[in-house]
Parts: structure tokens; sequence; C-alpha cells
């Protein structure tokens, strides 16, 4: 019998599978399914386990710990990648493992499991090419209390104190009433600081229209199809009904090719001087600015992805071509190796940009994070410490299989909403659209598939919050300092 107040010696694969169970909790705690309270749940299982236990108990518990989290986390991914989705989840299953590991079997986890934490994911946030930040731990505690740390020291001080809060779990049900106070109350102090913390201050408001405009999810891109992508966005732009500043459309919505480019098999193409006239024709006719999202051949070898602001006199004001792009999706690495194996790859590499992660629009000084780039706590800084008085997210998730991956999205940009201290516009053109204030709070959002215009008013803002400001350099040192500083300790007493 297993007692989680005494930590009886049990068999290895006992403990193995209560770390898949951590796994499972965390994994119910992330979007879709959103069920935050299980984090912590799970994470006092986890660090359970490694109480008194072999480092063999510490290293496989957090293994399938991190495993099952991920695997349920990333599902998606198998419909494009079977063997990569595989790959994810046990190479960054392991990484669990050895935090667990590291982090020793005695009262040095109450520091050392939240610095490894912190460690991993920022590890796993930015390599391999580039990271992949999906599935993160601060995705499960958008709707706790525990986000309003996020403008104080961003999404890592929140994987912090999350960690923190499932070991004083744990200390609780082990009766360890001594330790439990000075944990909550470390929880409990961060979060109020992060309640004090600036967070910007308002200038005027916008309102705004998100348009959305539906068709089949699971799709991929297809040159035939061009075409109806963007006649959906121009009929669902035509049912605006109300004067709006500023109208914004998705990513990759505006899909032209070289003028001249034969038919072939298709009844209609898209031809970059008809979309170039077309987007301008309706900015002028809606008297507003938009701002559509485009992808096209830059020459034999690139790709191009970016938003433009067209003013209402259908003038091209200003252009952000997206700097973080995706492996895989966009660009091939070790071209030359992987299509020796597959033909089922890019043929060309989209060609990240160099510029500002801000637009002028004329009505507002716009930070841009376009698609993936939401996901990385950098590119959100990048746009406001640019300028940015409102963060716009255009993206494009017609492509994915369930909506896992679009529910962190949703999750991702109330992360940099709350970061930020900036009012959020995600466009995407099957769902989920949606807009968010400061405080994280959805506002509107679309479903699937859906054709629908979000209007709100929104406040463009000024000010840096201390996240914005400092970055992850502060929480990261930190957590270097407690490593090296517990184990210079370890080795001077053995």
């Amino acid at each position: 019998m297993v007692r989680l107040g005494h930590n009886e010696p049990v068999r290895l694969p006992v403990k193995i599978l209560l770390g898949a169970f951590a796994g499972f909790l965390i994994a119910f705690s992330l979007p879709p399914w959103g069920w935050w309270p299980l984090t912590f749940v799970g994470l006092a299982i986890l660090d359970y386990l490694g109480v008194g236990a072999s480092r063999a108990t510490r290293f496989f518990s957090g293994w399938a710990a991190g495993l099952v989290w991920l695997a349920m986390g990333e599902l998606w991914m198998f419909d494009l990648t079977a063997p990569g989705y595989v790959a994810v989840f046990l190479i960054f299953g392991a990484g669990y493992g050895a935090v667990s590991l590291l982090a020793g079997d005695g009262d040095e986890r109450l520091v050392l499991l939240p610095a490894g934490f912190v460690l991993f994911e920022w590890f796993r946030w930015s390599w391999p090419f580039g990271g992949v930040p999906l599935a993160t731990l601060p995705m499960t505690q958008v709707d706790s209390p525990l986000a309003g740390v996020l403008p104080l020291g961003g999404a890592l001080l929140l994987v912090a104190v999350t960690v923190i809060a499932g070991s004083a779990l744990r200390l609780l049900a082990q009766r360890r009433f001594d330790m439990v106070g000075l944990t909550f109350g470390a929880v409990a102090v961060t979060v109020i600081a992060g309640a004090l913390a600036p967070t910007g201050s308002p200038i005027e408001t916008l309102d705004v229209a998100v348009v959305q405009g539906g068709g089949p999810q699971r799709t991929r891109a297809s040159v035939c199809e061009n075409q109806a992508v963007f006649d959906r966005h121009r009929d669902a732009t035509a049912t605006i009904d109300r004067d709006v500043d500023l109208i914004m459309w998705p990513e990759n919505v505006v899909n032209p090719i070289p003028d001249g480019t034969p038919l072939g098999g298709c009844d209609d193409l898209f031809f970059m001087s008809e979309a170039l006239e077309d987007t301008a024709a309706i900015a002028r006719e809606r008297g507003t600015v938009l701002i559509p999202g485009w992808f096209h051949a830059l020459d034999d070898d690139y790709n191009v992805n970016y938003s433009t602001a067209i003013s209402a006199q259908g003038e091209t004001l200003d252009r952000y071509d997206k700097v973080r792009t995706v492996p895989f999706g966009e660009f091939v690495p070790l071209r030359g190796l992987i299509e020796r194996f597959s033909n089922e790859v890019p043929g060309r590499d989209a060609l990240p940009g160099t510029g500002p992660a801000s637009i002028d629009a004329g009505v507002a000084q716009l930070g841009v994070s376009i698609s993936w780039e939401i996901f990385f706590d950098s590119r959100g800084r990048a746009a406001i410490r640019d300028g940015g008085e409102i963060l716009v997210n255009p993206t494009n998730g017609s492509s994915f299989w369930l909506t896992i991956l679009q529910s962190q999205q949703i999750a991702s940009s109330r992360l940099r909403a709350q970061e930020t201290g900036r009012w959020v516009l995600q466009a995407a053109p099957t769902g989920f659209s949606g807009i968010i204030n400061p405080d994280g709070e959805v506002i509107e959002r679309t479903g699937i598939s859906e054709q629908r215009v979000l209007f709100g008013t929104v406040e463009r803002r000024e000010g840096l919050t201390l996240a914005t400001r400092m970055g992850a350099a502060p929480i990261l040192i930190l957590s270097l300092f407690i490593v090296a500083a517990m184990y210079i300790r370890r080795s001077s007493s053995s």
C-alpha cells in the first residue's frame, strides 16, 4: 500500500506508474481541458516520489511524468509527423526525469526542483531549432491566481511559483507544518508583488474588428484554394456593420502567386496584382486601416510571411516580416540530410525578418507576433519594447488536427497579455480568434470553422511591465545561482 504521508518503500514500477499519473494530472491542466488545480496535485506527487528515493526512482518517475504530460499535450503533432511526435515526448520527457534526479532526495528539493524546472522549461523553449514552447507549465495556470506574477517576472517566474505551490501541497499532505507556511508564504508574497507591479497605462481607445473567414479545419495549403480563402475573409469583412478604427485579418490569407502563372489544374488562381488591388480596395471601401497577413514566394529559394498596415486611402503604411519561423513547417533544419529521407518537406524556406517587431498602423503602433511567435515570451517583449501599444497575433491553425494547439495558442496570447500589460488581438482563418485584455481575460472568442467578426473596444497602452523591461534574465540567473550554491554546499558536506 502506498500512503502519501509516509513515503514507505514501494517497488520501482509502482512509482513509475505514479509518476505517469502525475503527468496525466498536469496534462489535464493544459488547454483545452484547463483543470488548473490538478497541476499542483501532479507536482506534489512528482515531488513526493523523489523524497527519500533512489536515483533510479527519481529519474524514471520524473520521466514517466514528463512523457505522459507531453504525449497528451502535444497529441495534435501526431497528425503532422508521428516520428517527431514520439521523439518529442520521449526526449523532453527524459528532461523532467533529469530535473527530478538532480533535485536530490531531501529538503533541498524545495529549492532545487523549482530552479530545475525553470532551467529545463527555458531550455526546451529555446532548443533545438529555436525551441518548442508547447504544452508548457505556464499554460496550465492562465486561469489561476498564480498568473498574477506574470507582470513581475513573466512565464519563468510562473513556472517557479507553480512548482513551489506543488511542493507546499506535498508538505501539507506529509504534515510538515514547519515548512508549509514558508513555502505557501513565498508563493503568496510573490503573487502580491505581482499584483503591485506596474502594468502600463491607457492612452486612448480604438474600435477594432477581428475577422475570421471560416472554412474546413485540418486542411493543407493549396494554390488552388488561395482565392477561396481570400474571398471568405473579404465576404466576412463585408458584414461589418459599424465604424471601426482597425480591421485585422489572420496570417497568410493573402497568398498570391506571380502574375502570368499558368492555371494548370486549377479553376482559378490568385495573382499578386489582384491581391494588391483587392486589399487596397477593401481598406478604401471600409474607410479604415486593414491589417492583412501575406505569404508568397520571394524567389526560387525563399518564401516570405508578413503583415502589412494598409491605410483608409489604400496605401501601405508599414510591414512586419515574421522573425521566428516554424521548424519543418517554414524552414527545414539540416535540409540536405532530411531531403535524403523524405520528399515531403517545404521546397523553400521562409526568409526570417530582421526589422522591429512592430508596425505603424496610423491609428496605433502595433506590436506584432505572427502565429508561432506568440508562444515565445521573447517575441512578445520585443513587440512591446519596439513601441507596441497593442499586441496583434495573426495566425493560421487551419491545418491542425483537434483543437489542442489552437487552445494552447489562446492560452499563450493570454500569457503575453499579462506579461506585457497589453490588449491582444488574435485572428485565425478557421479559429480560434480572440480579443484578450491586459488581465488575460478572453473578452470574445470564435469557434472552430465559423465565419465571424469579433468587435471590441481596446486600449492603446504605454509603459513597460517589469517582465517586459527585464526579460527572463533575473529568474534564470537566480535559478542558476540556486543550483550552483546547493551543489557546492552538497560537495563541501560530503
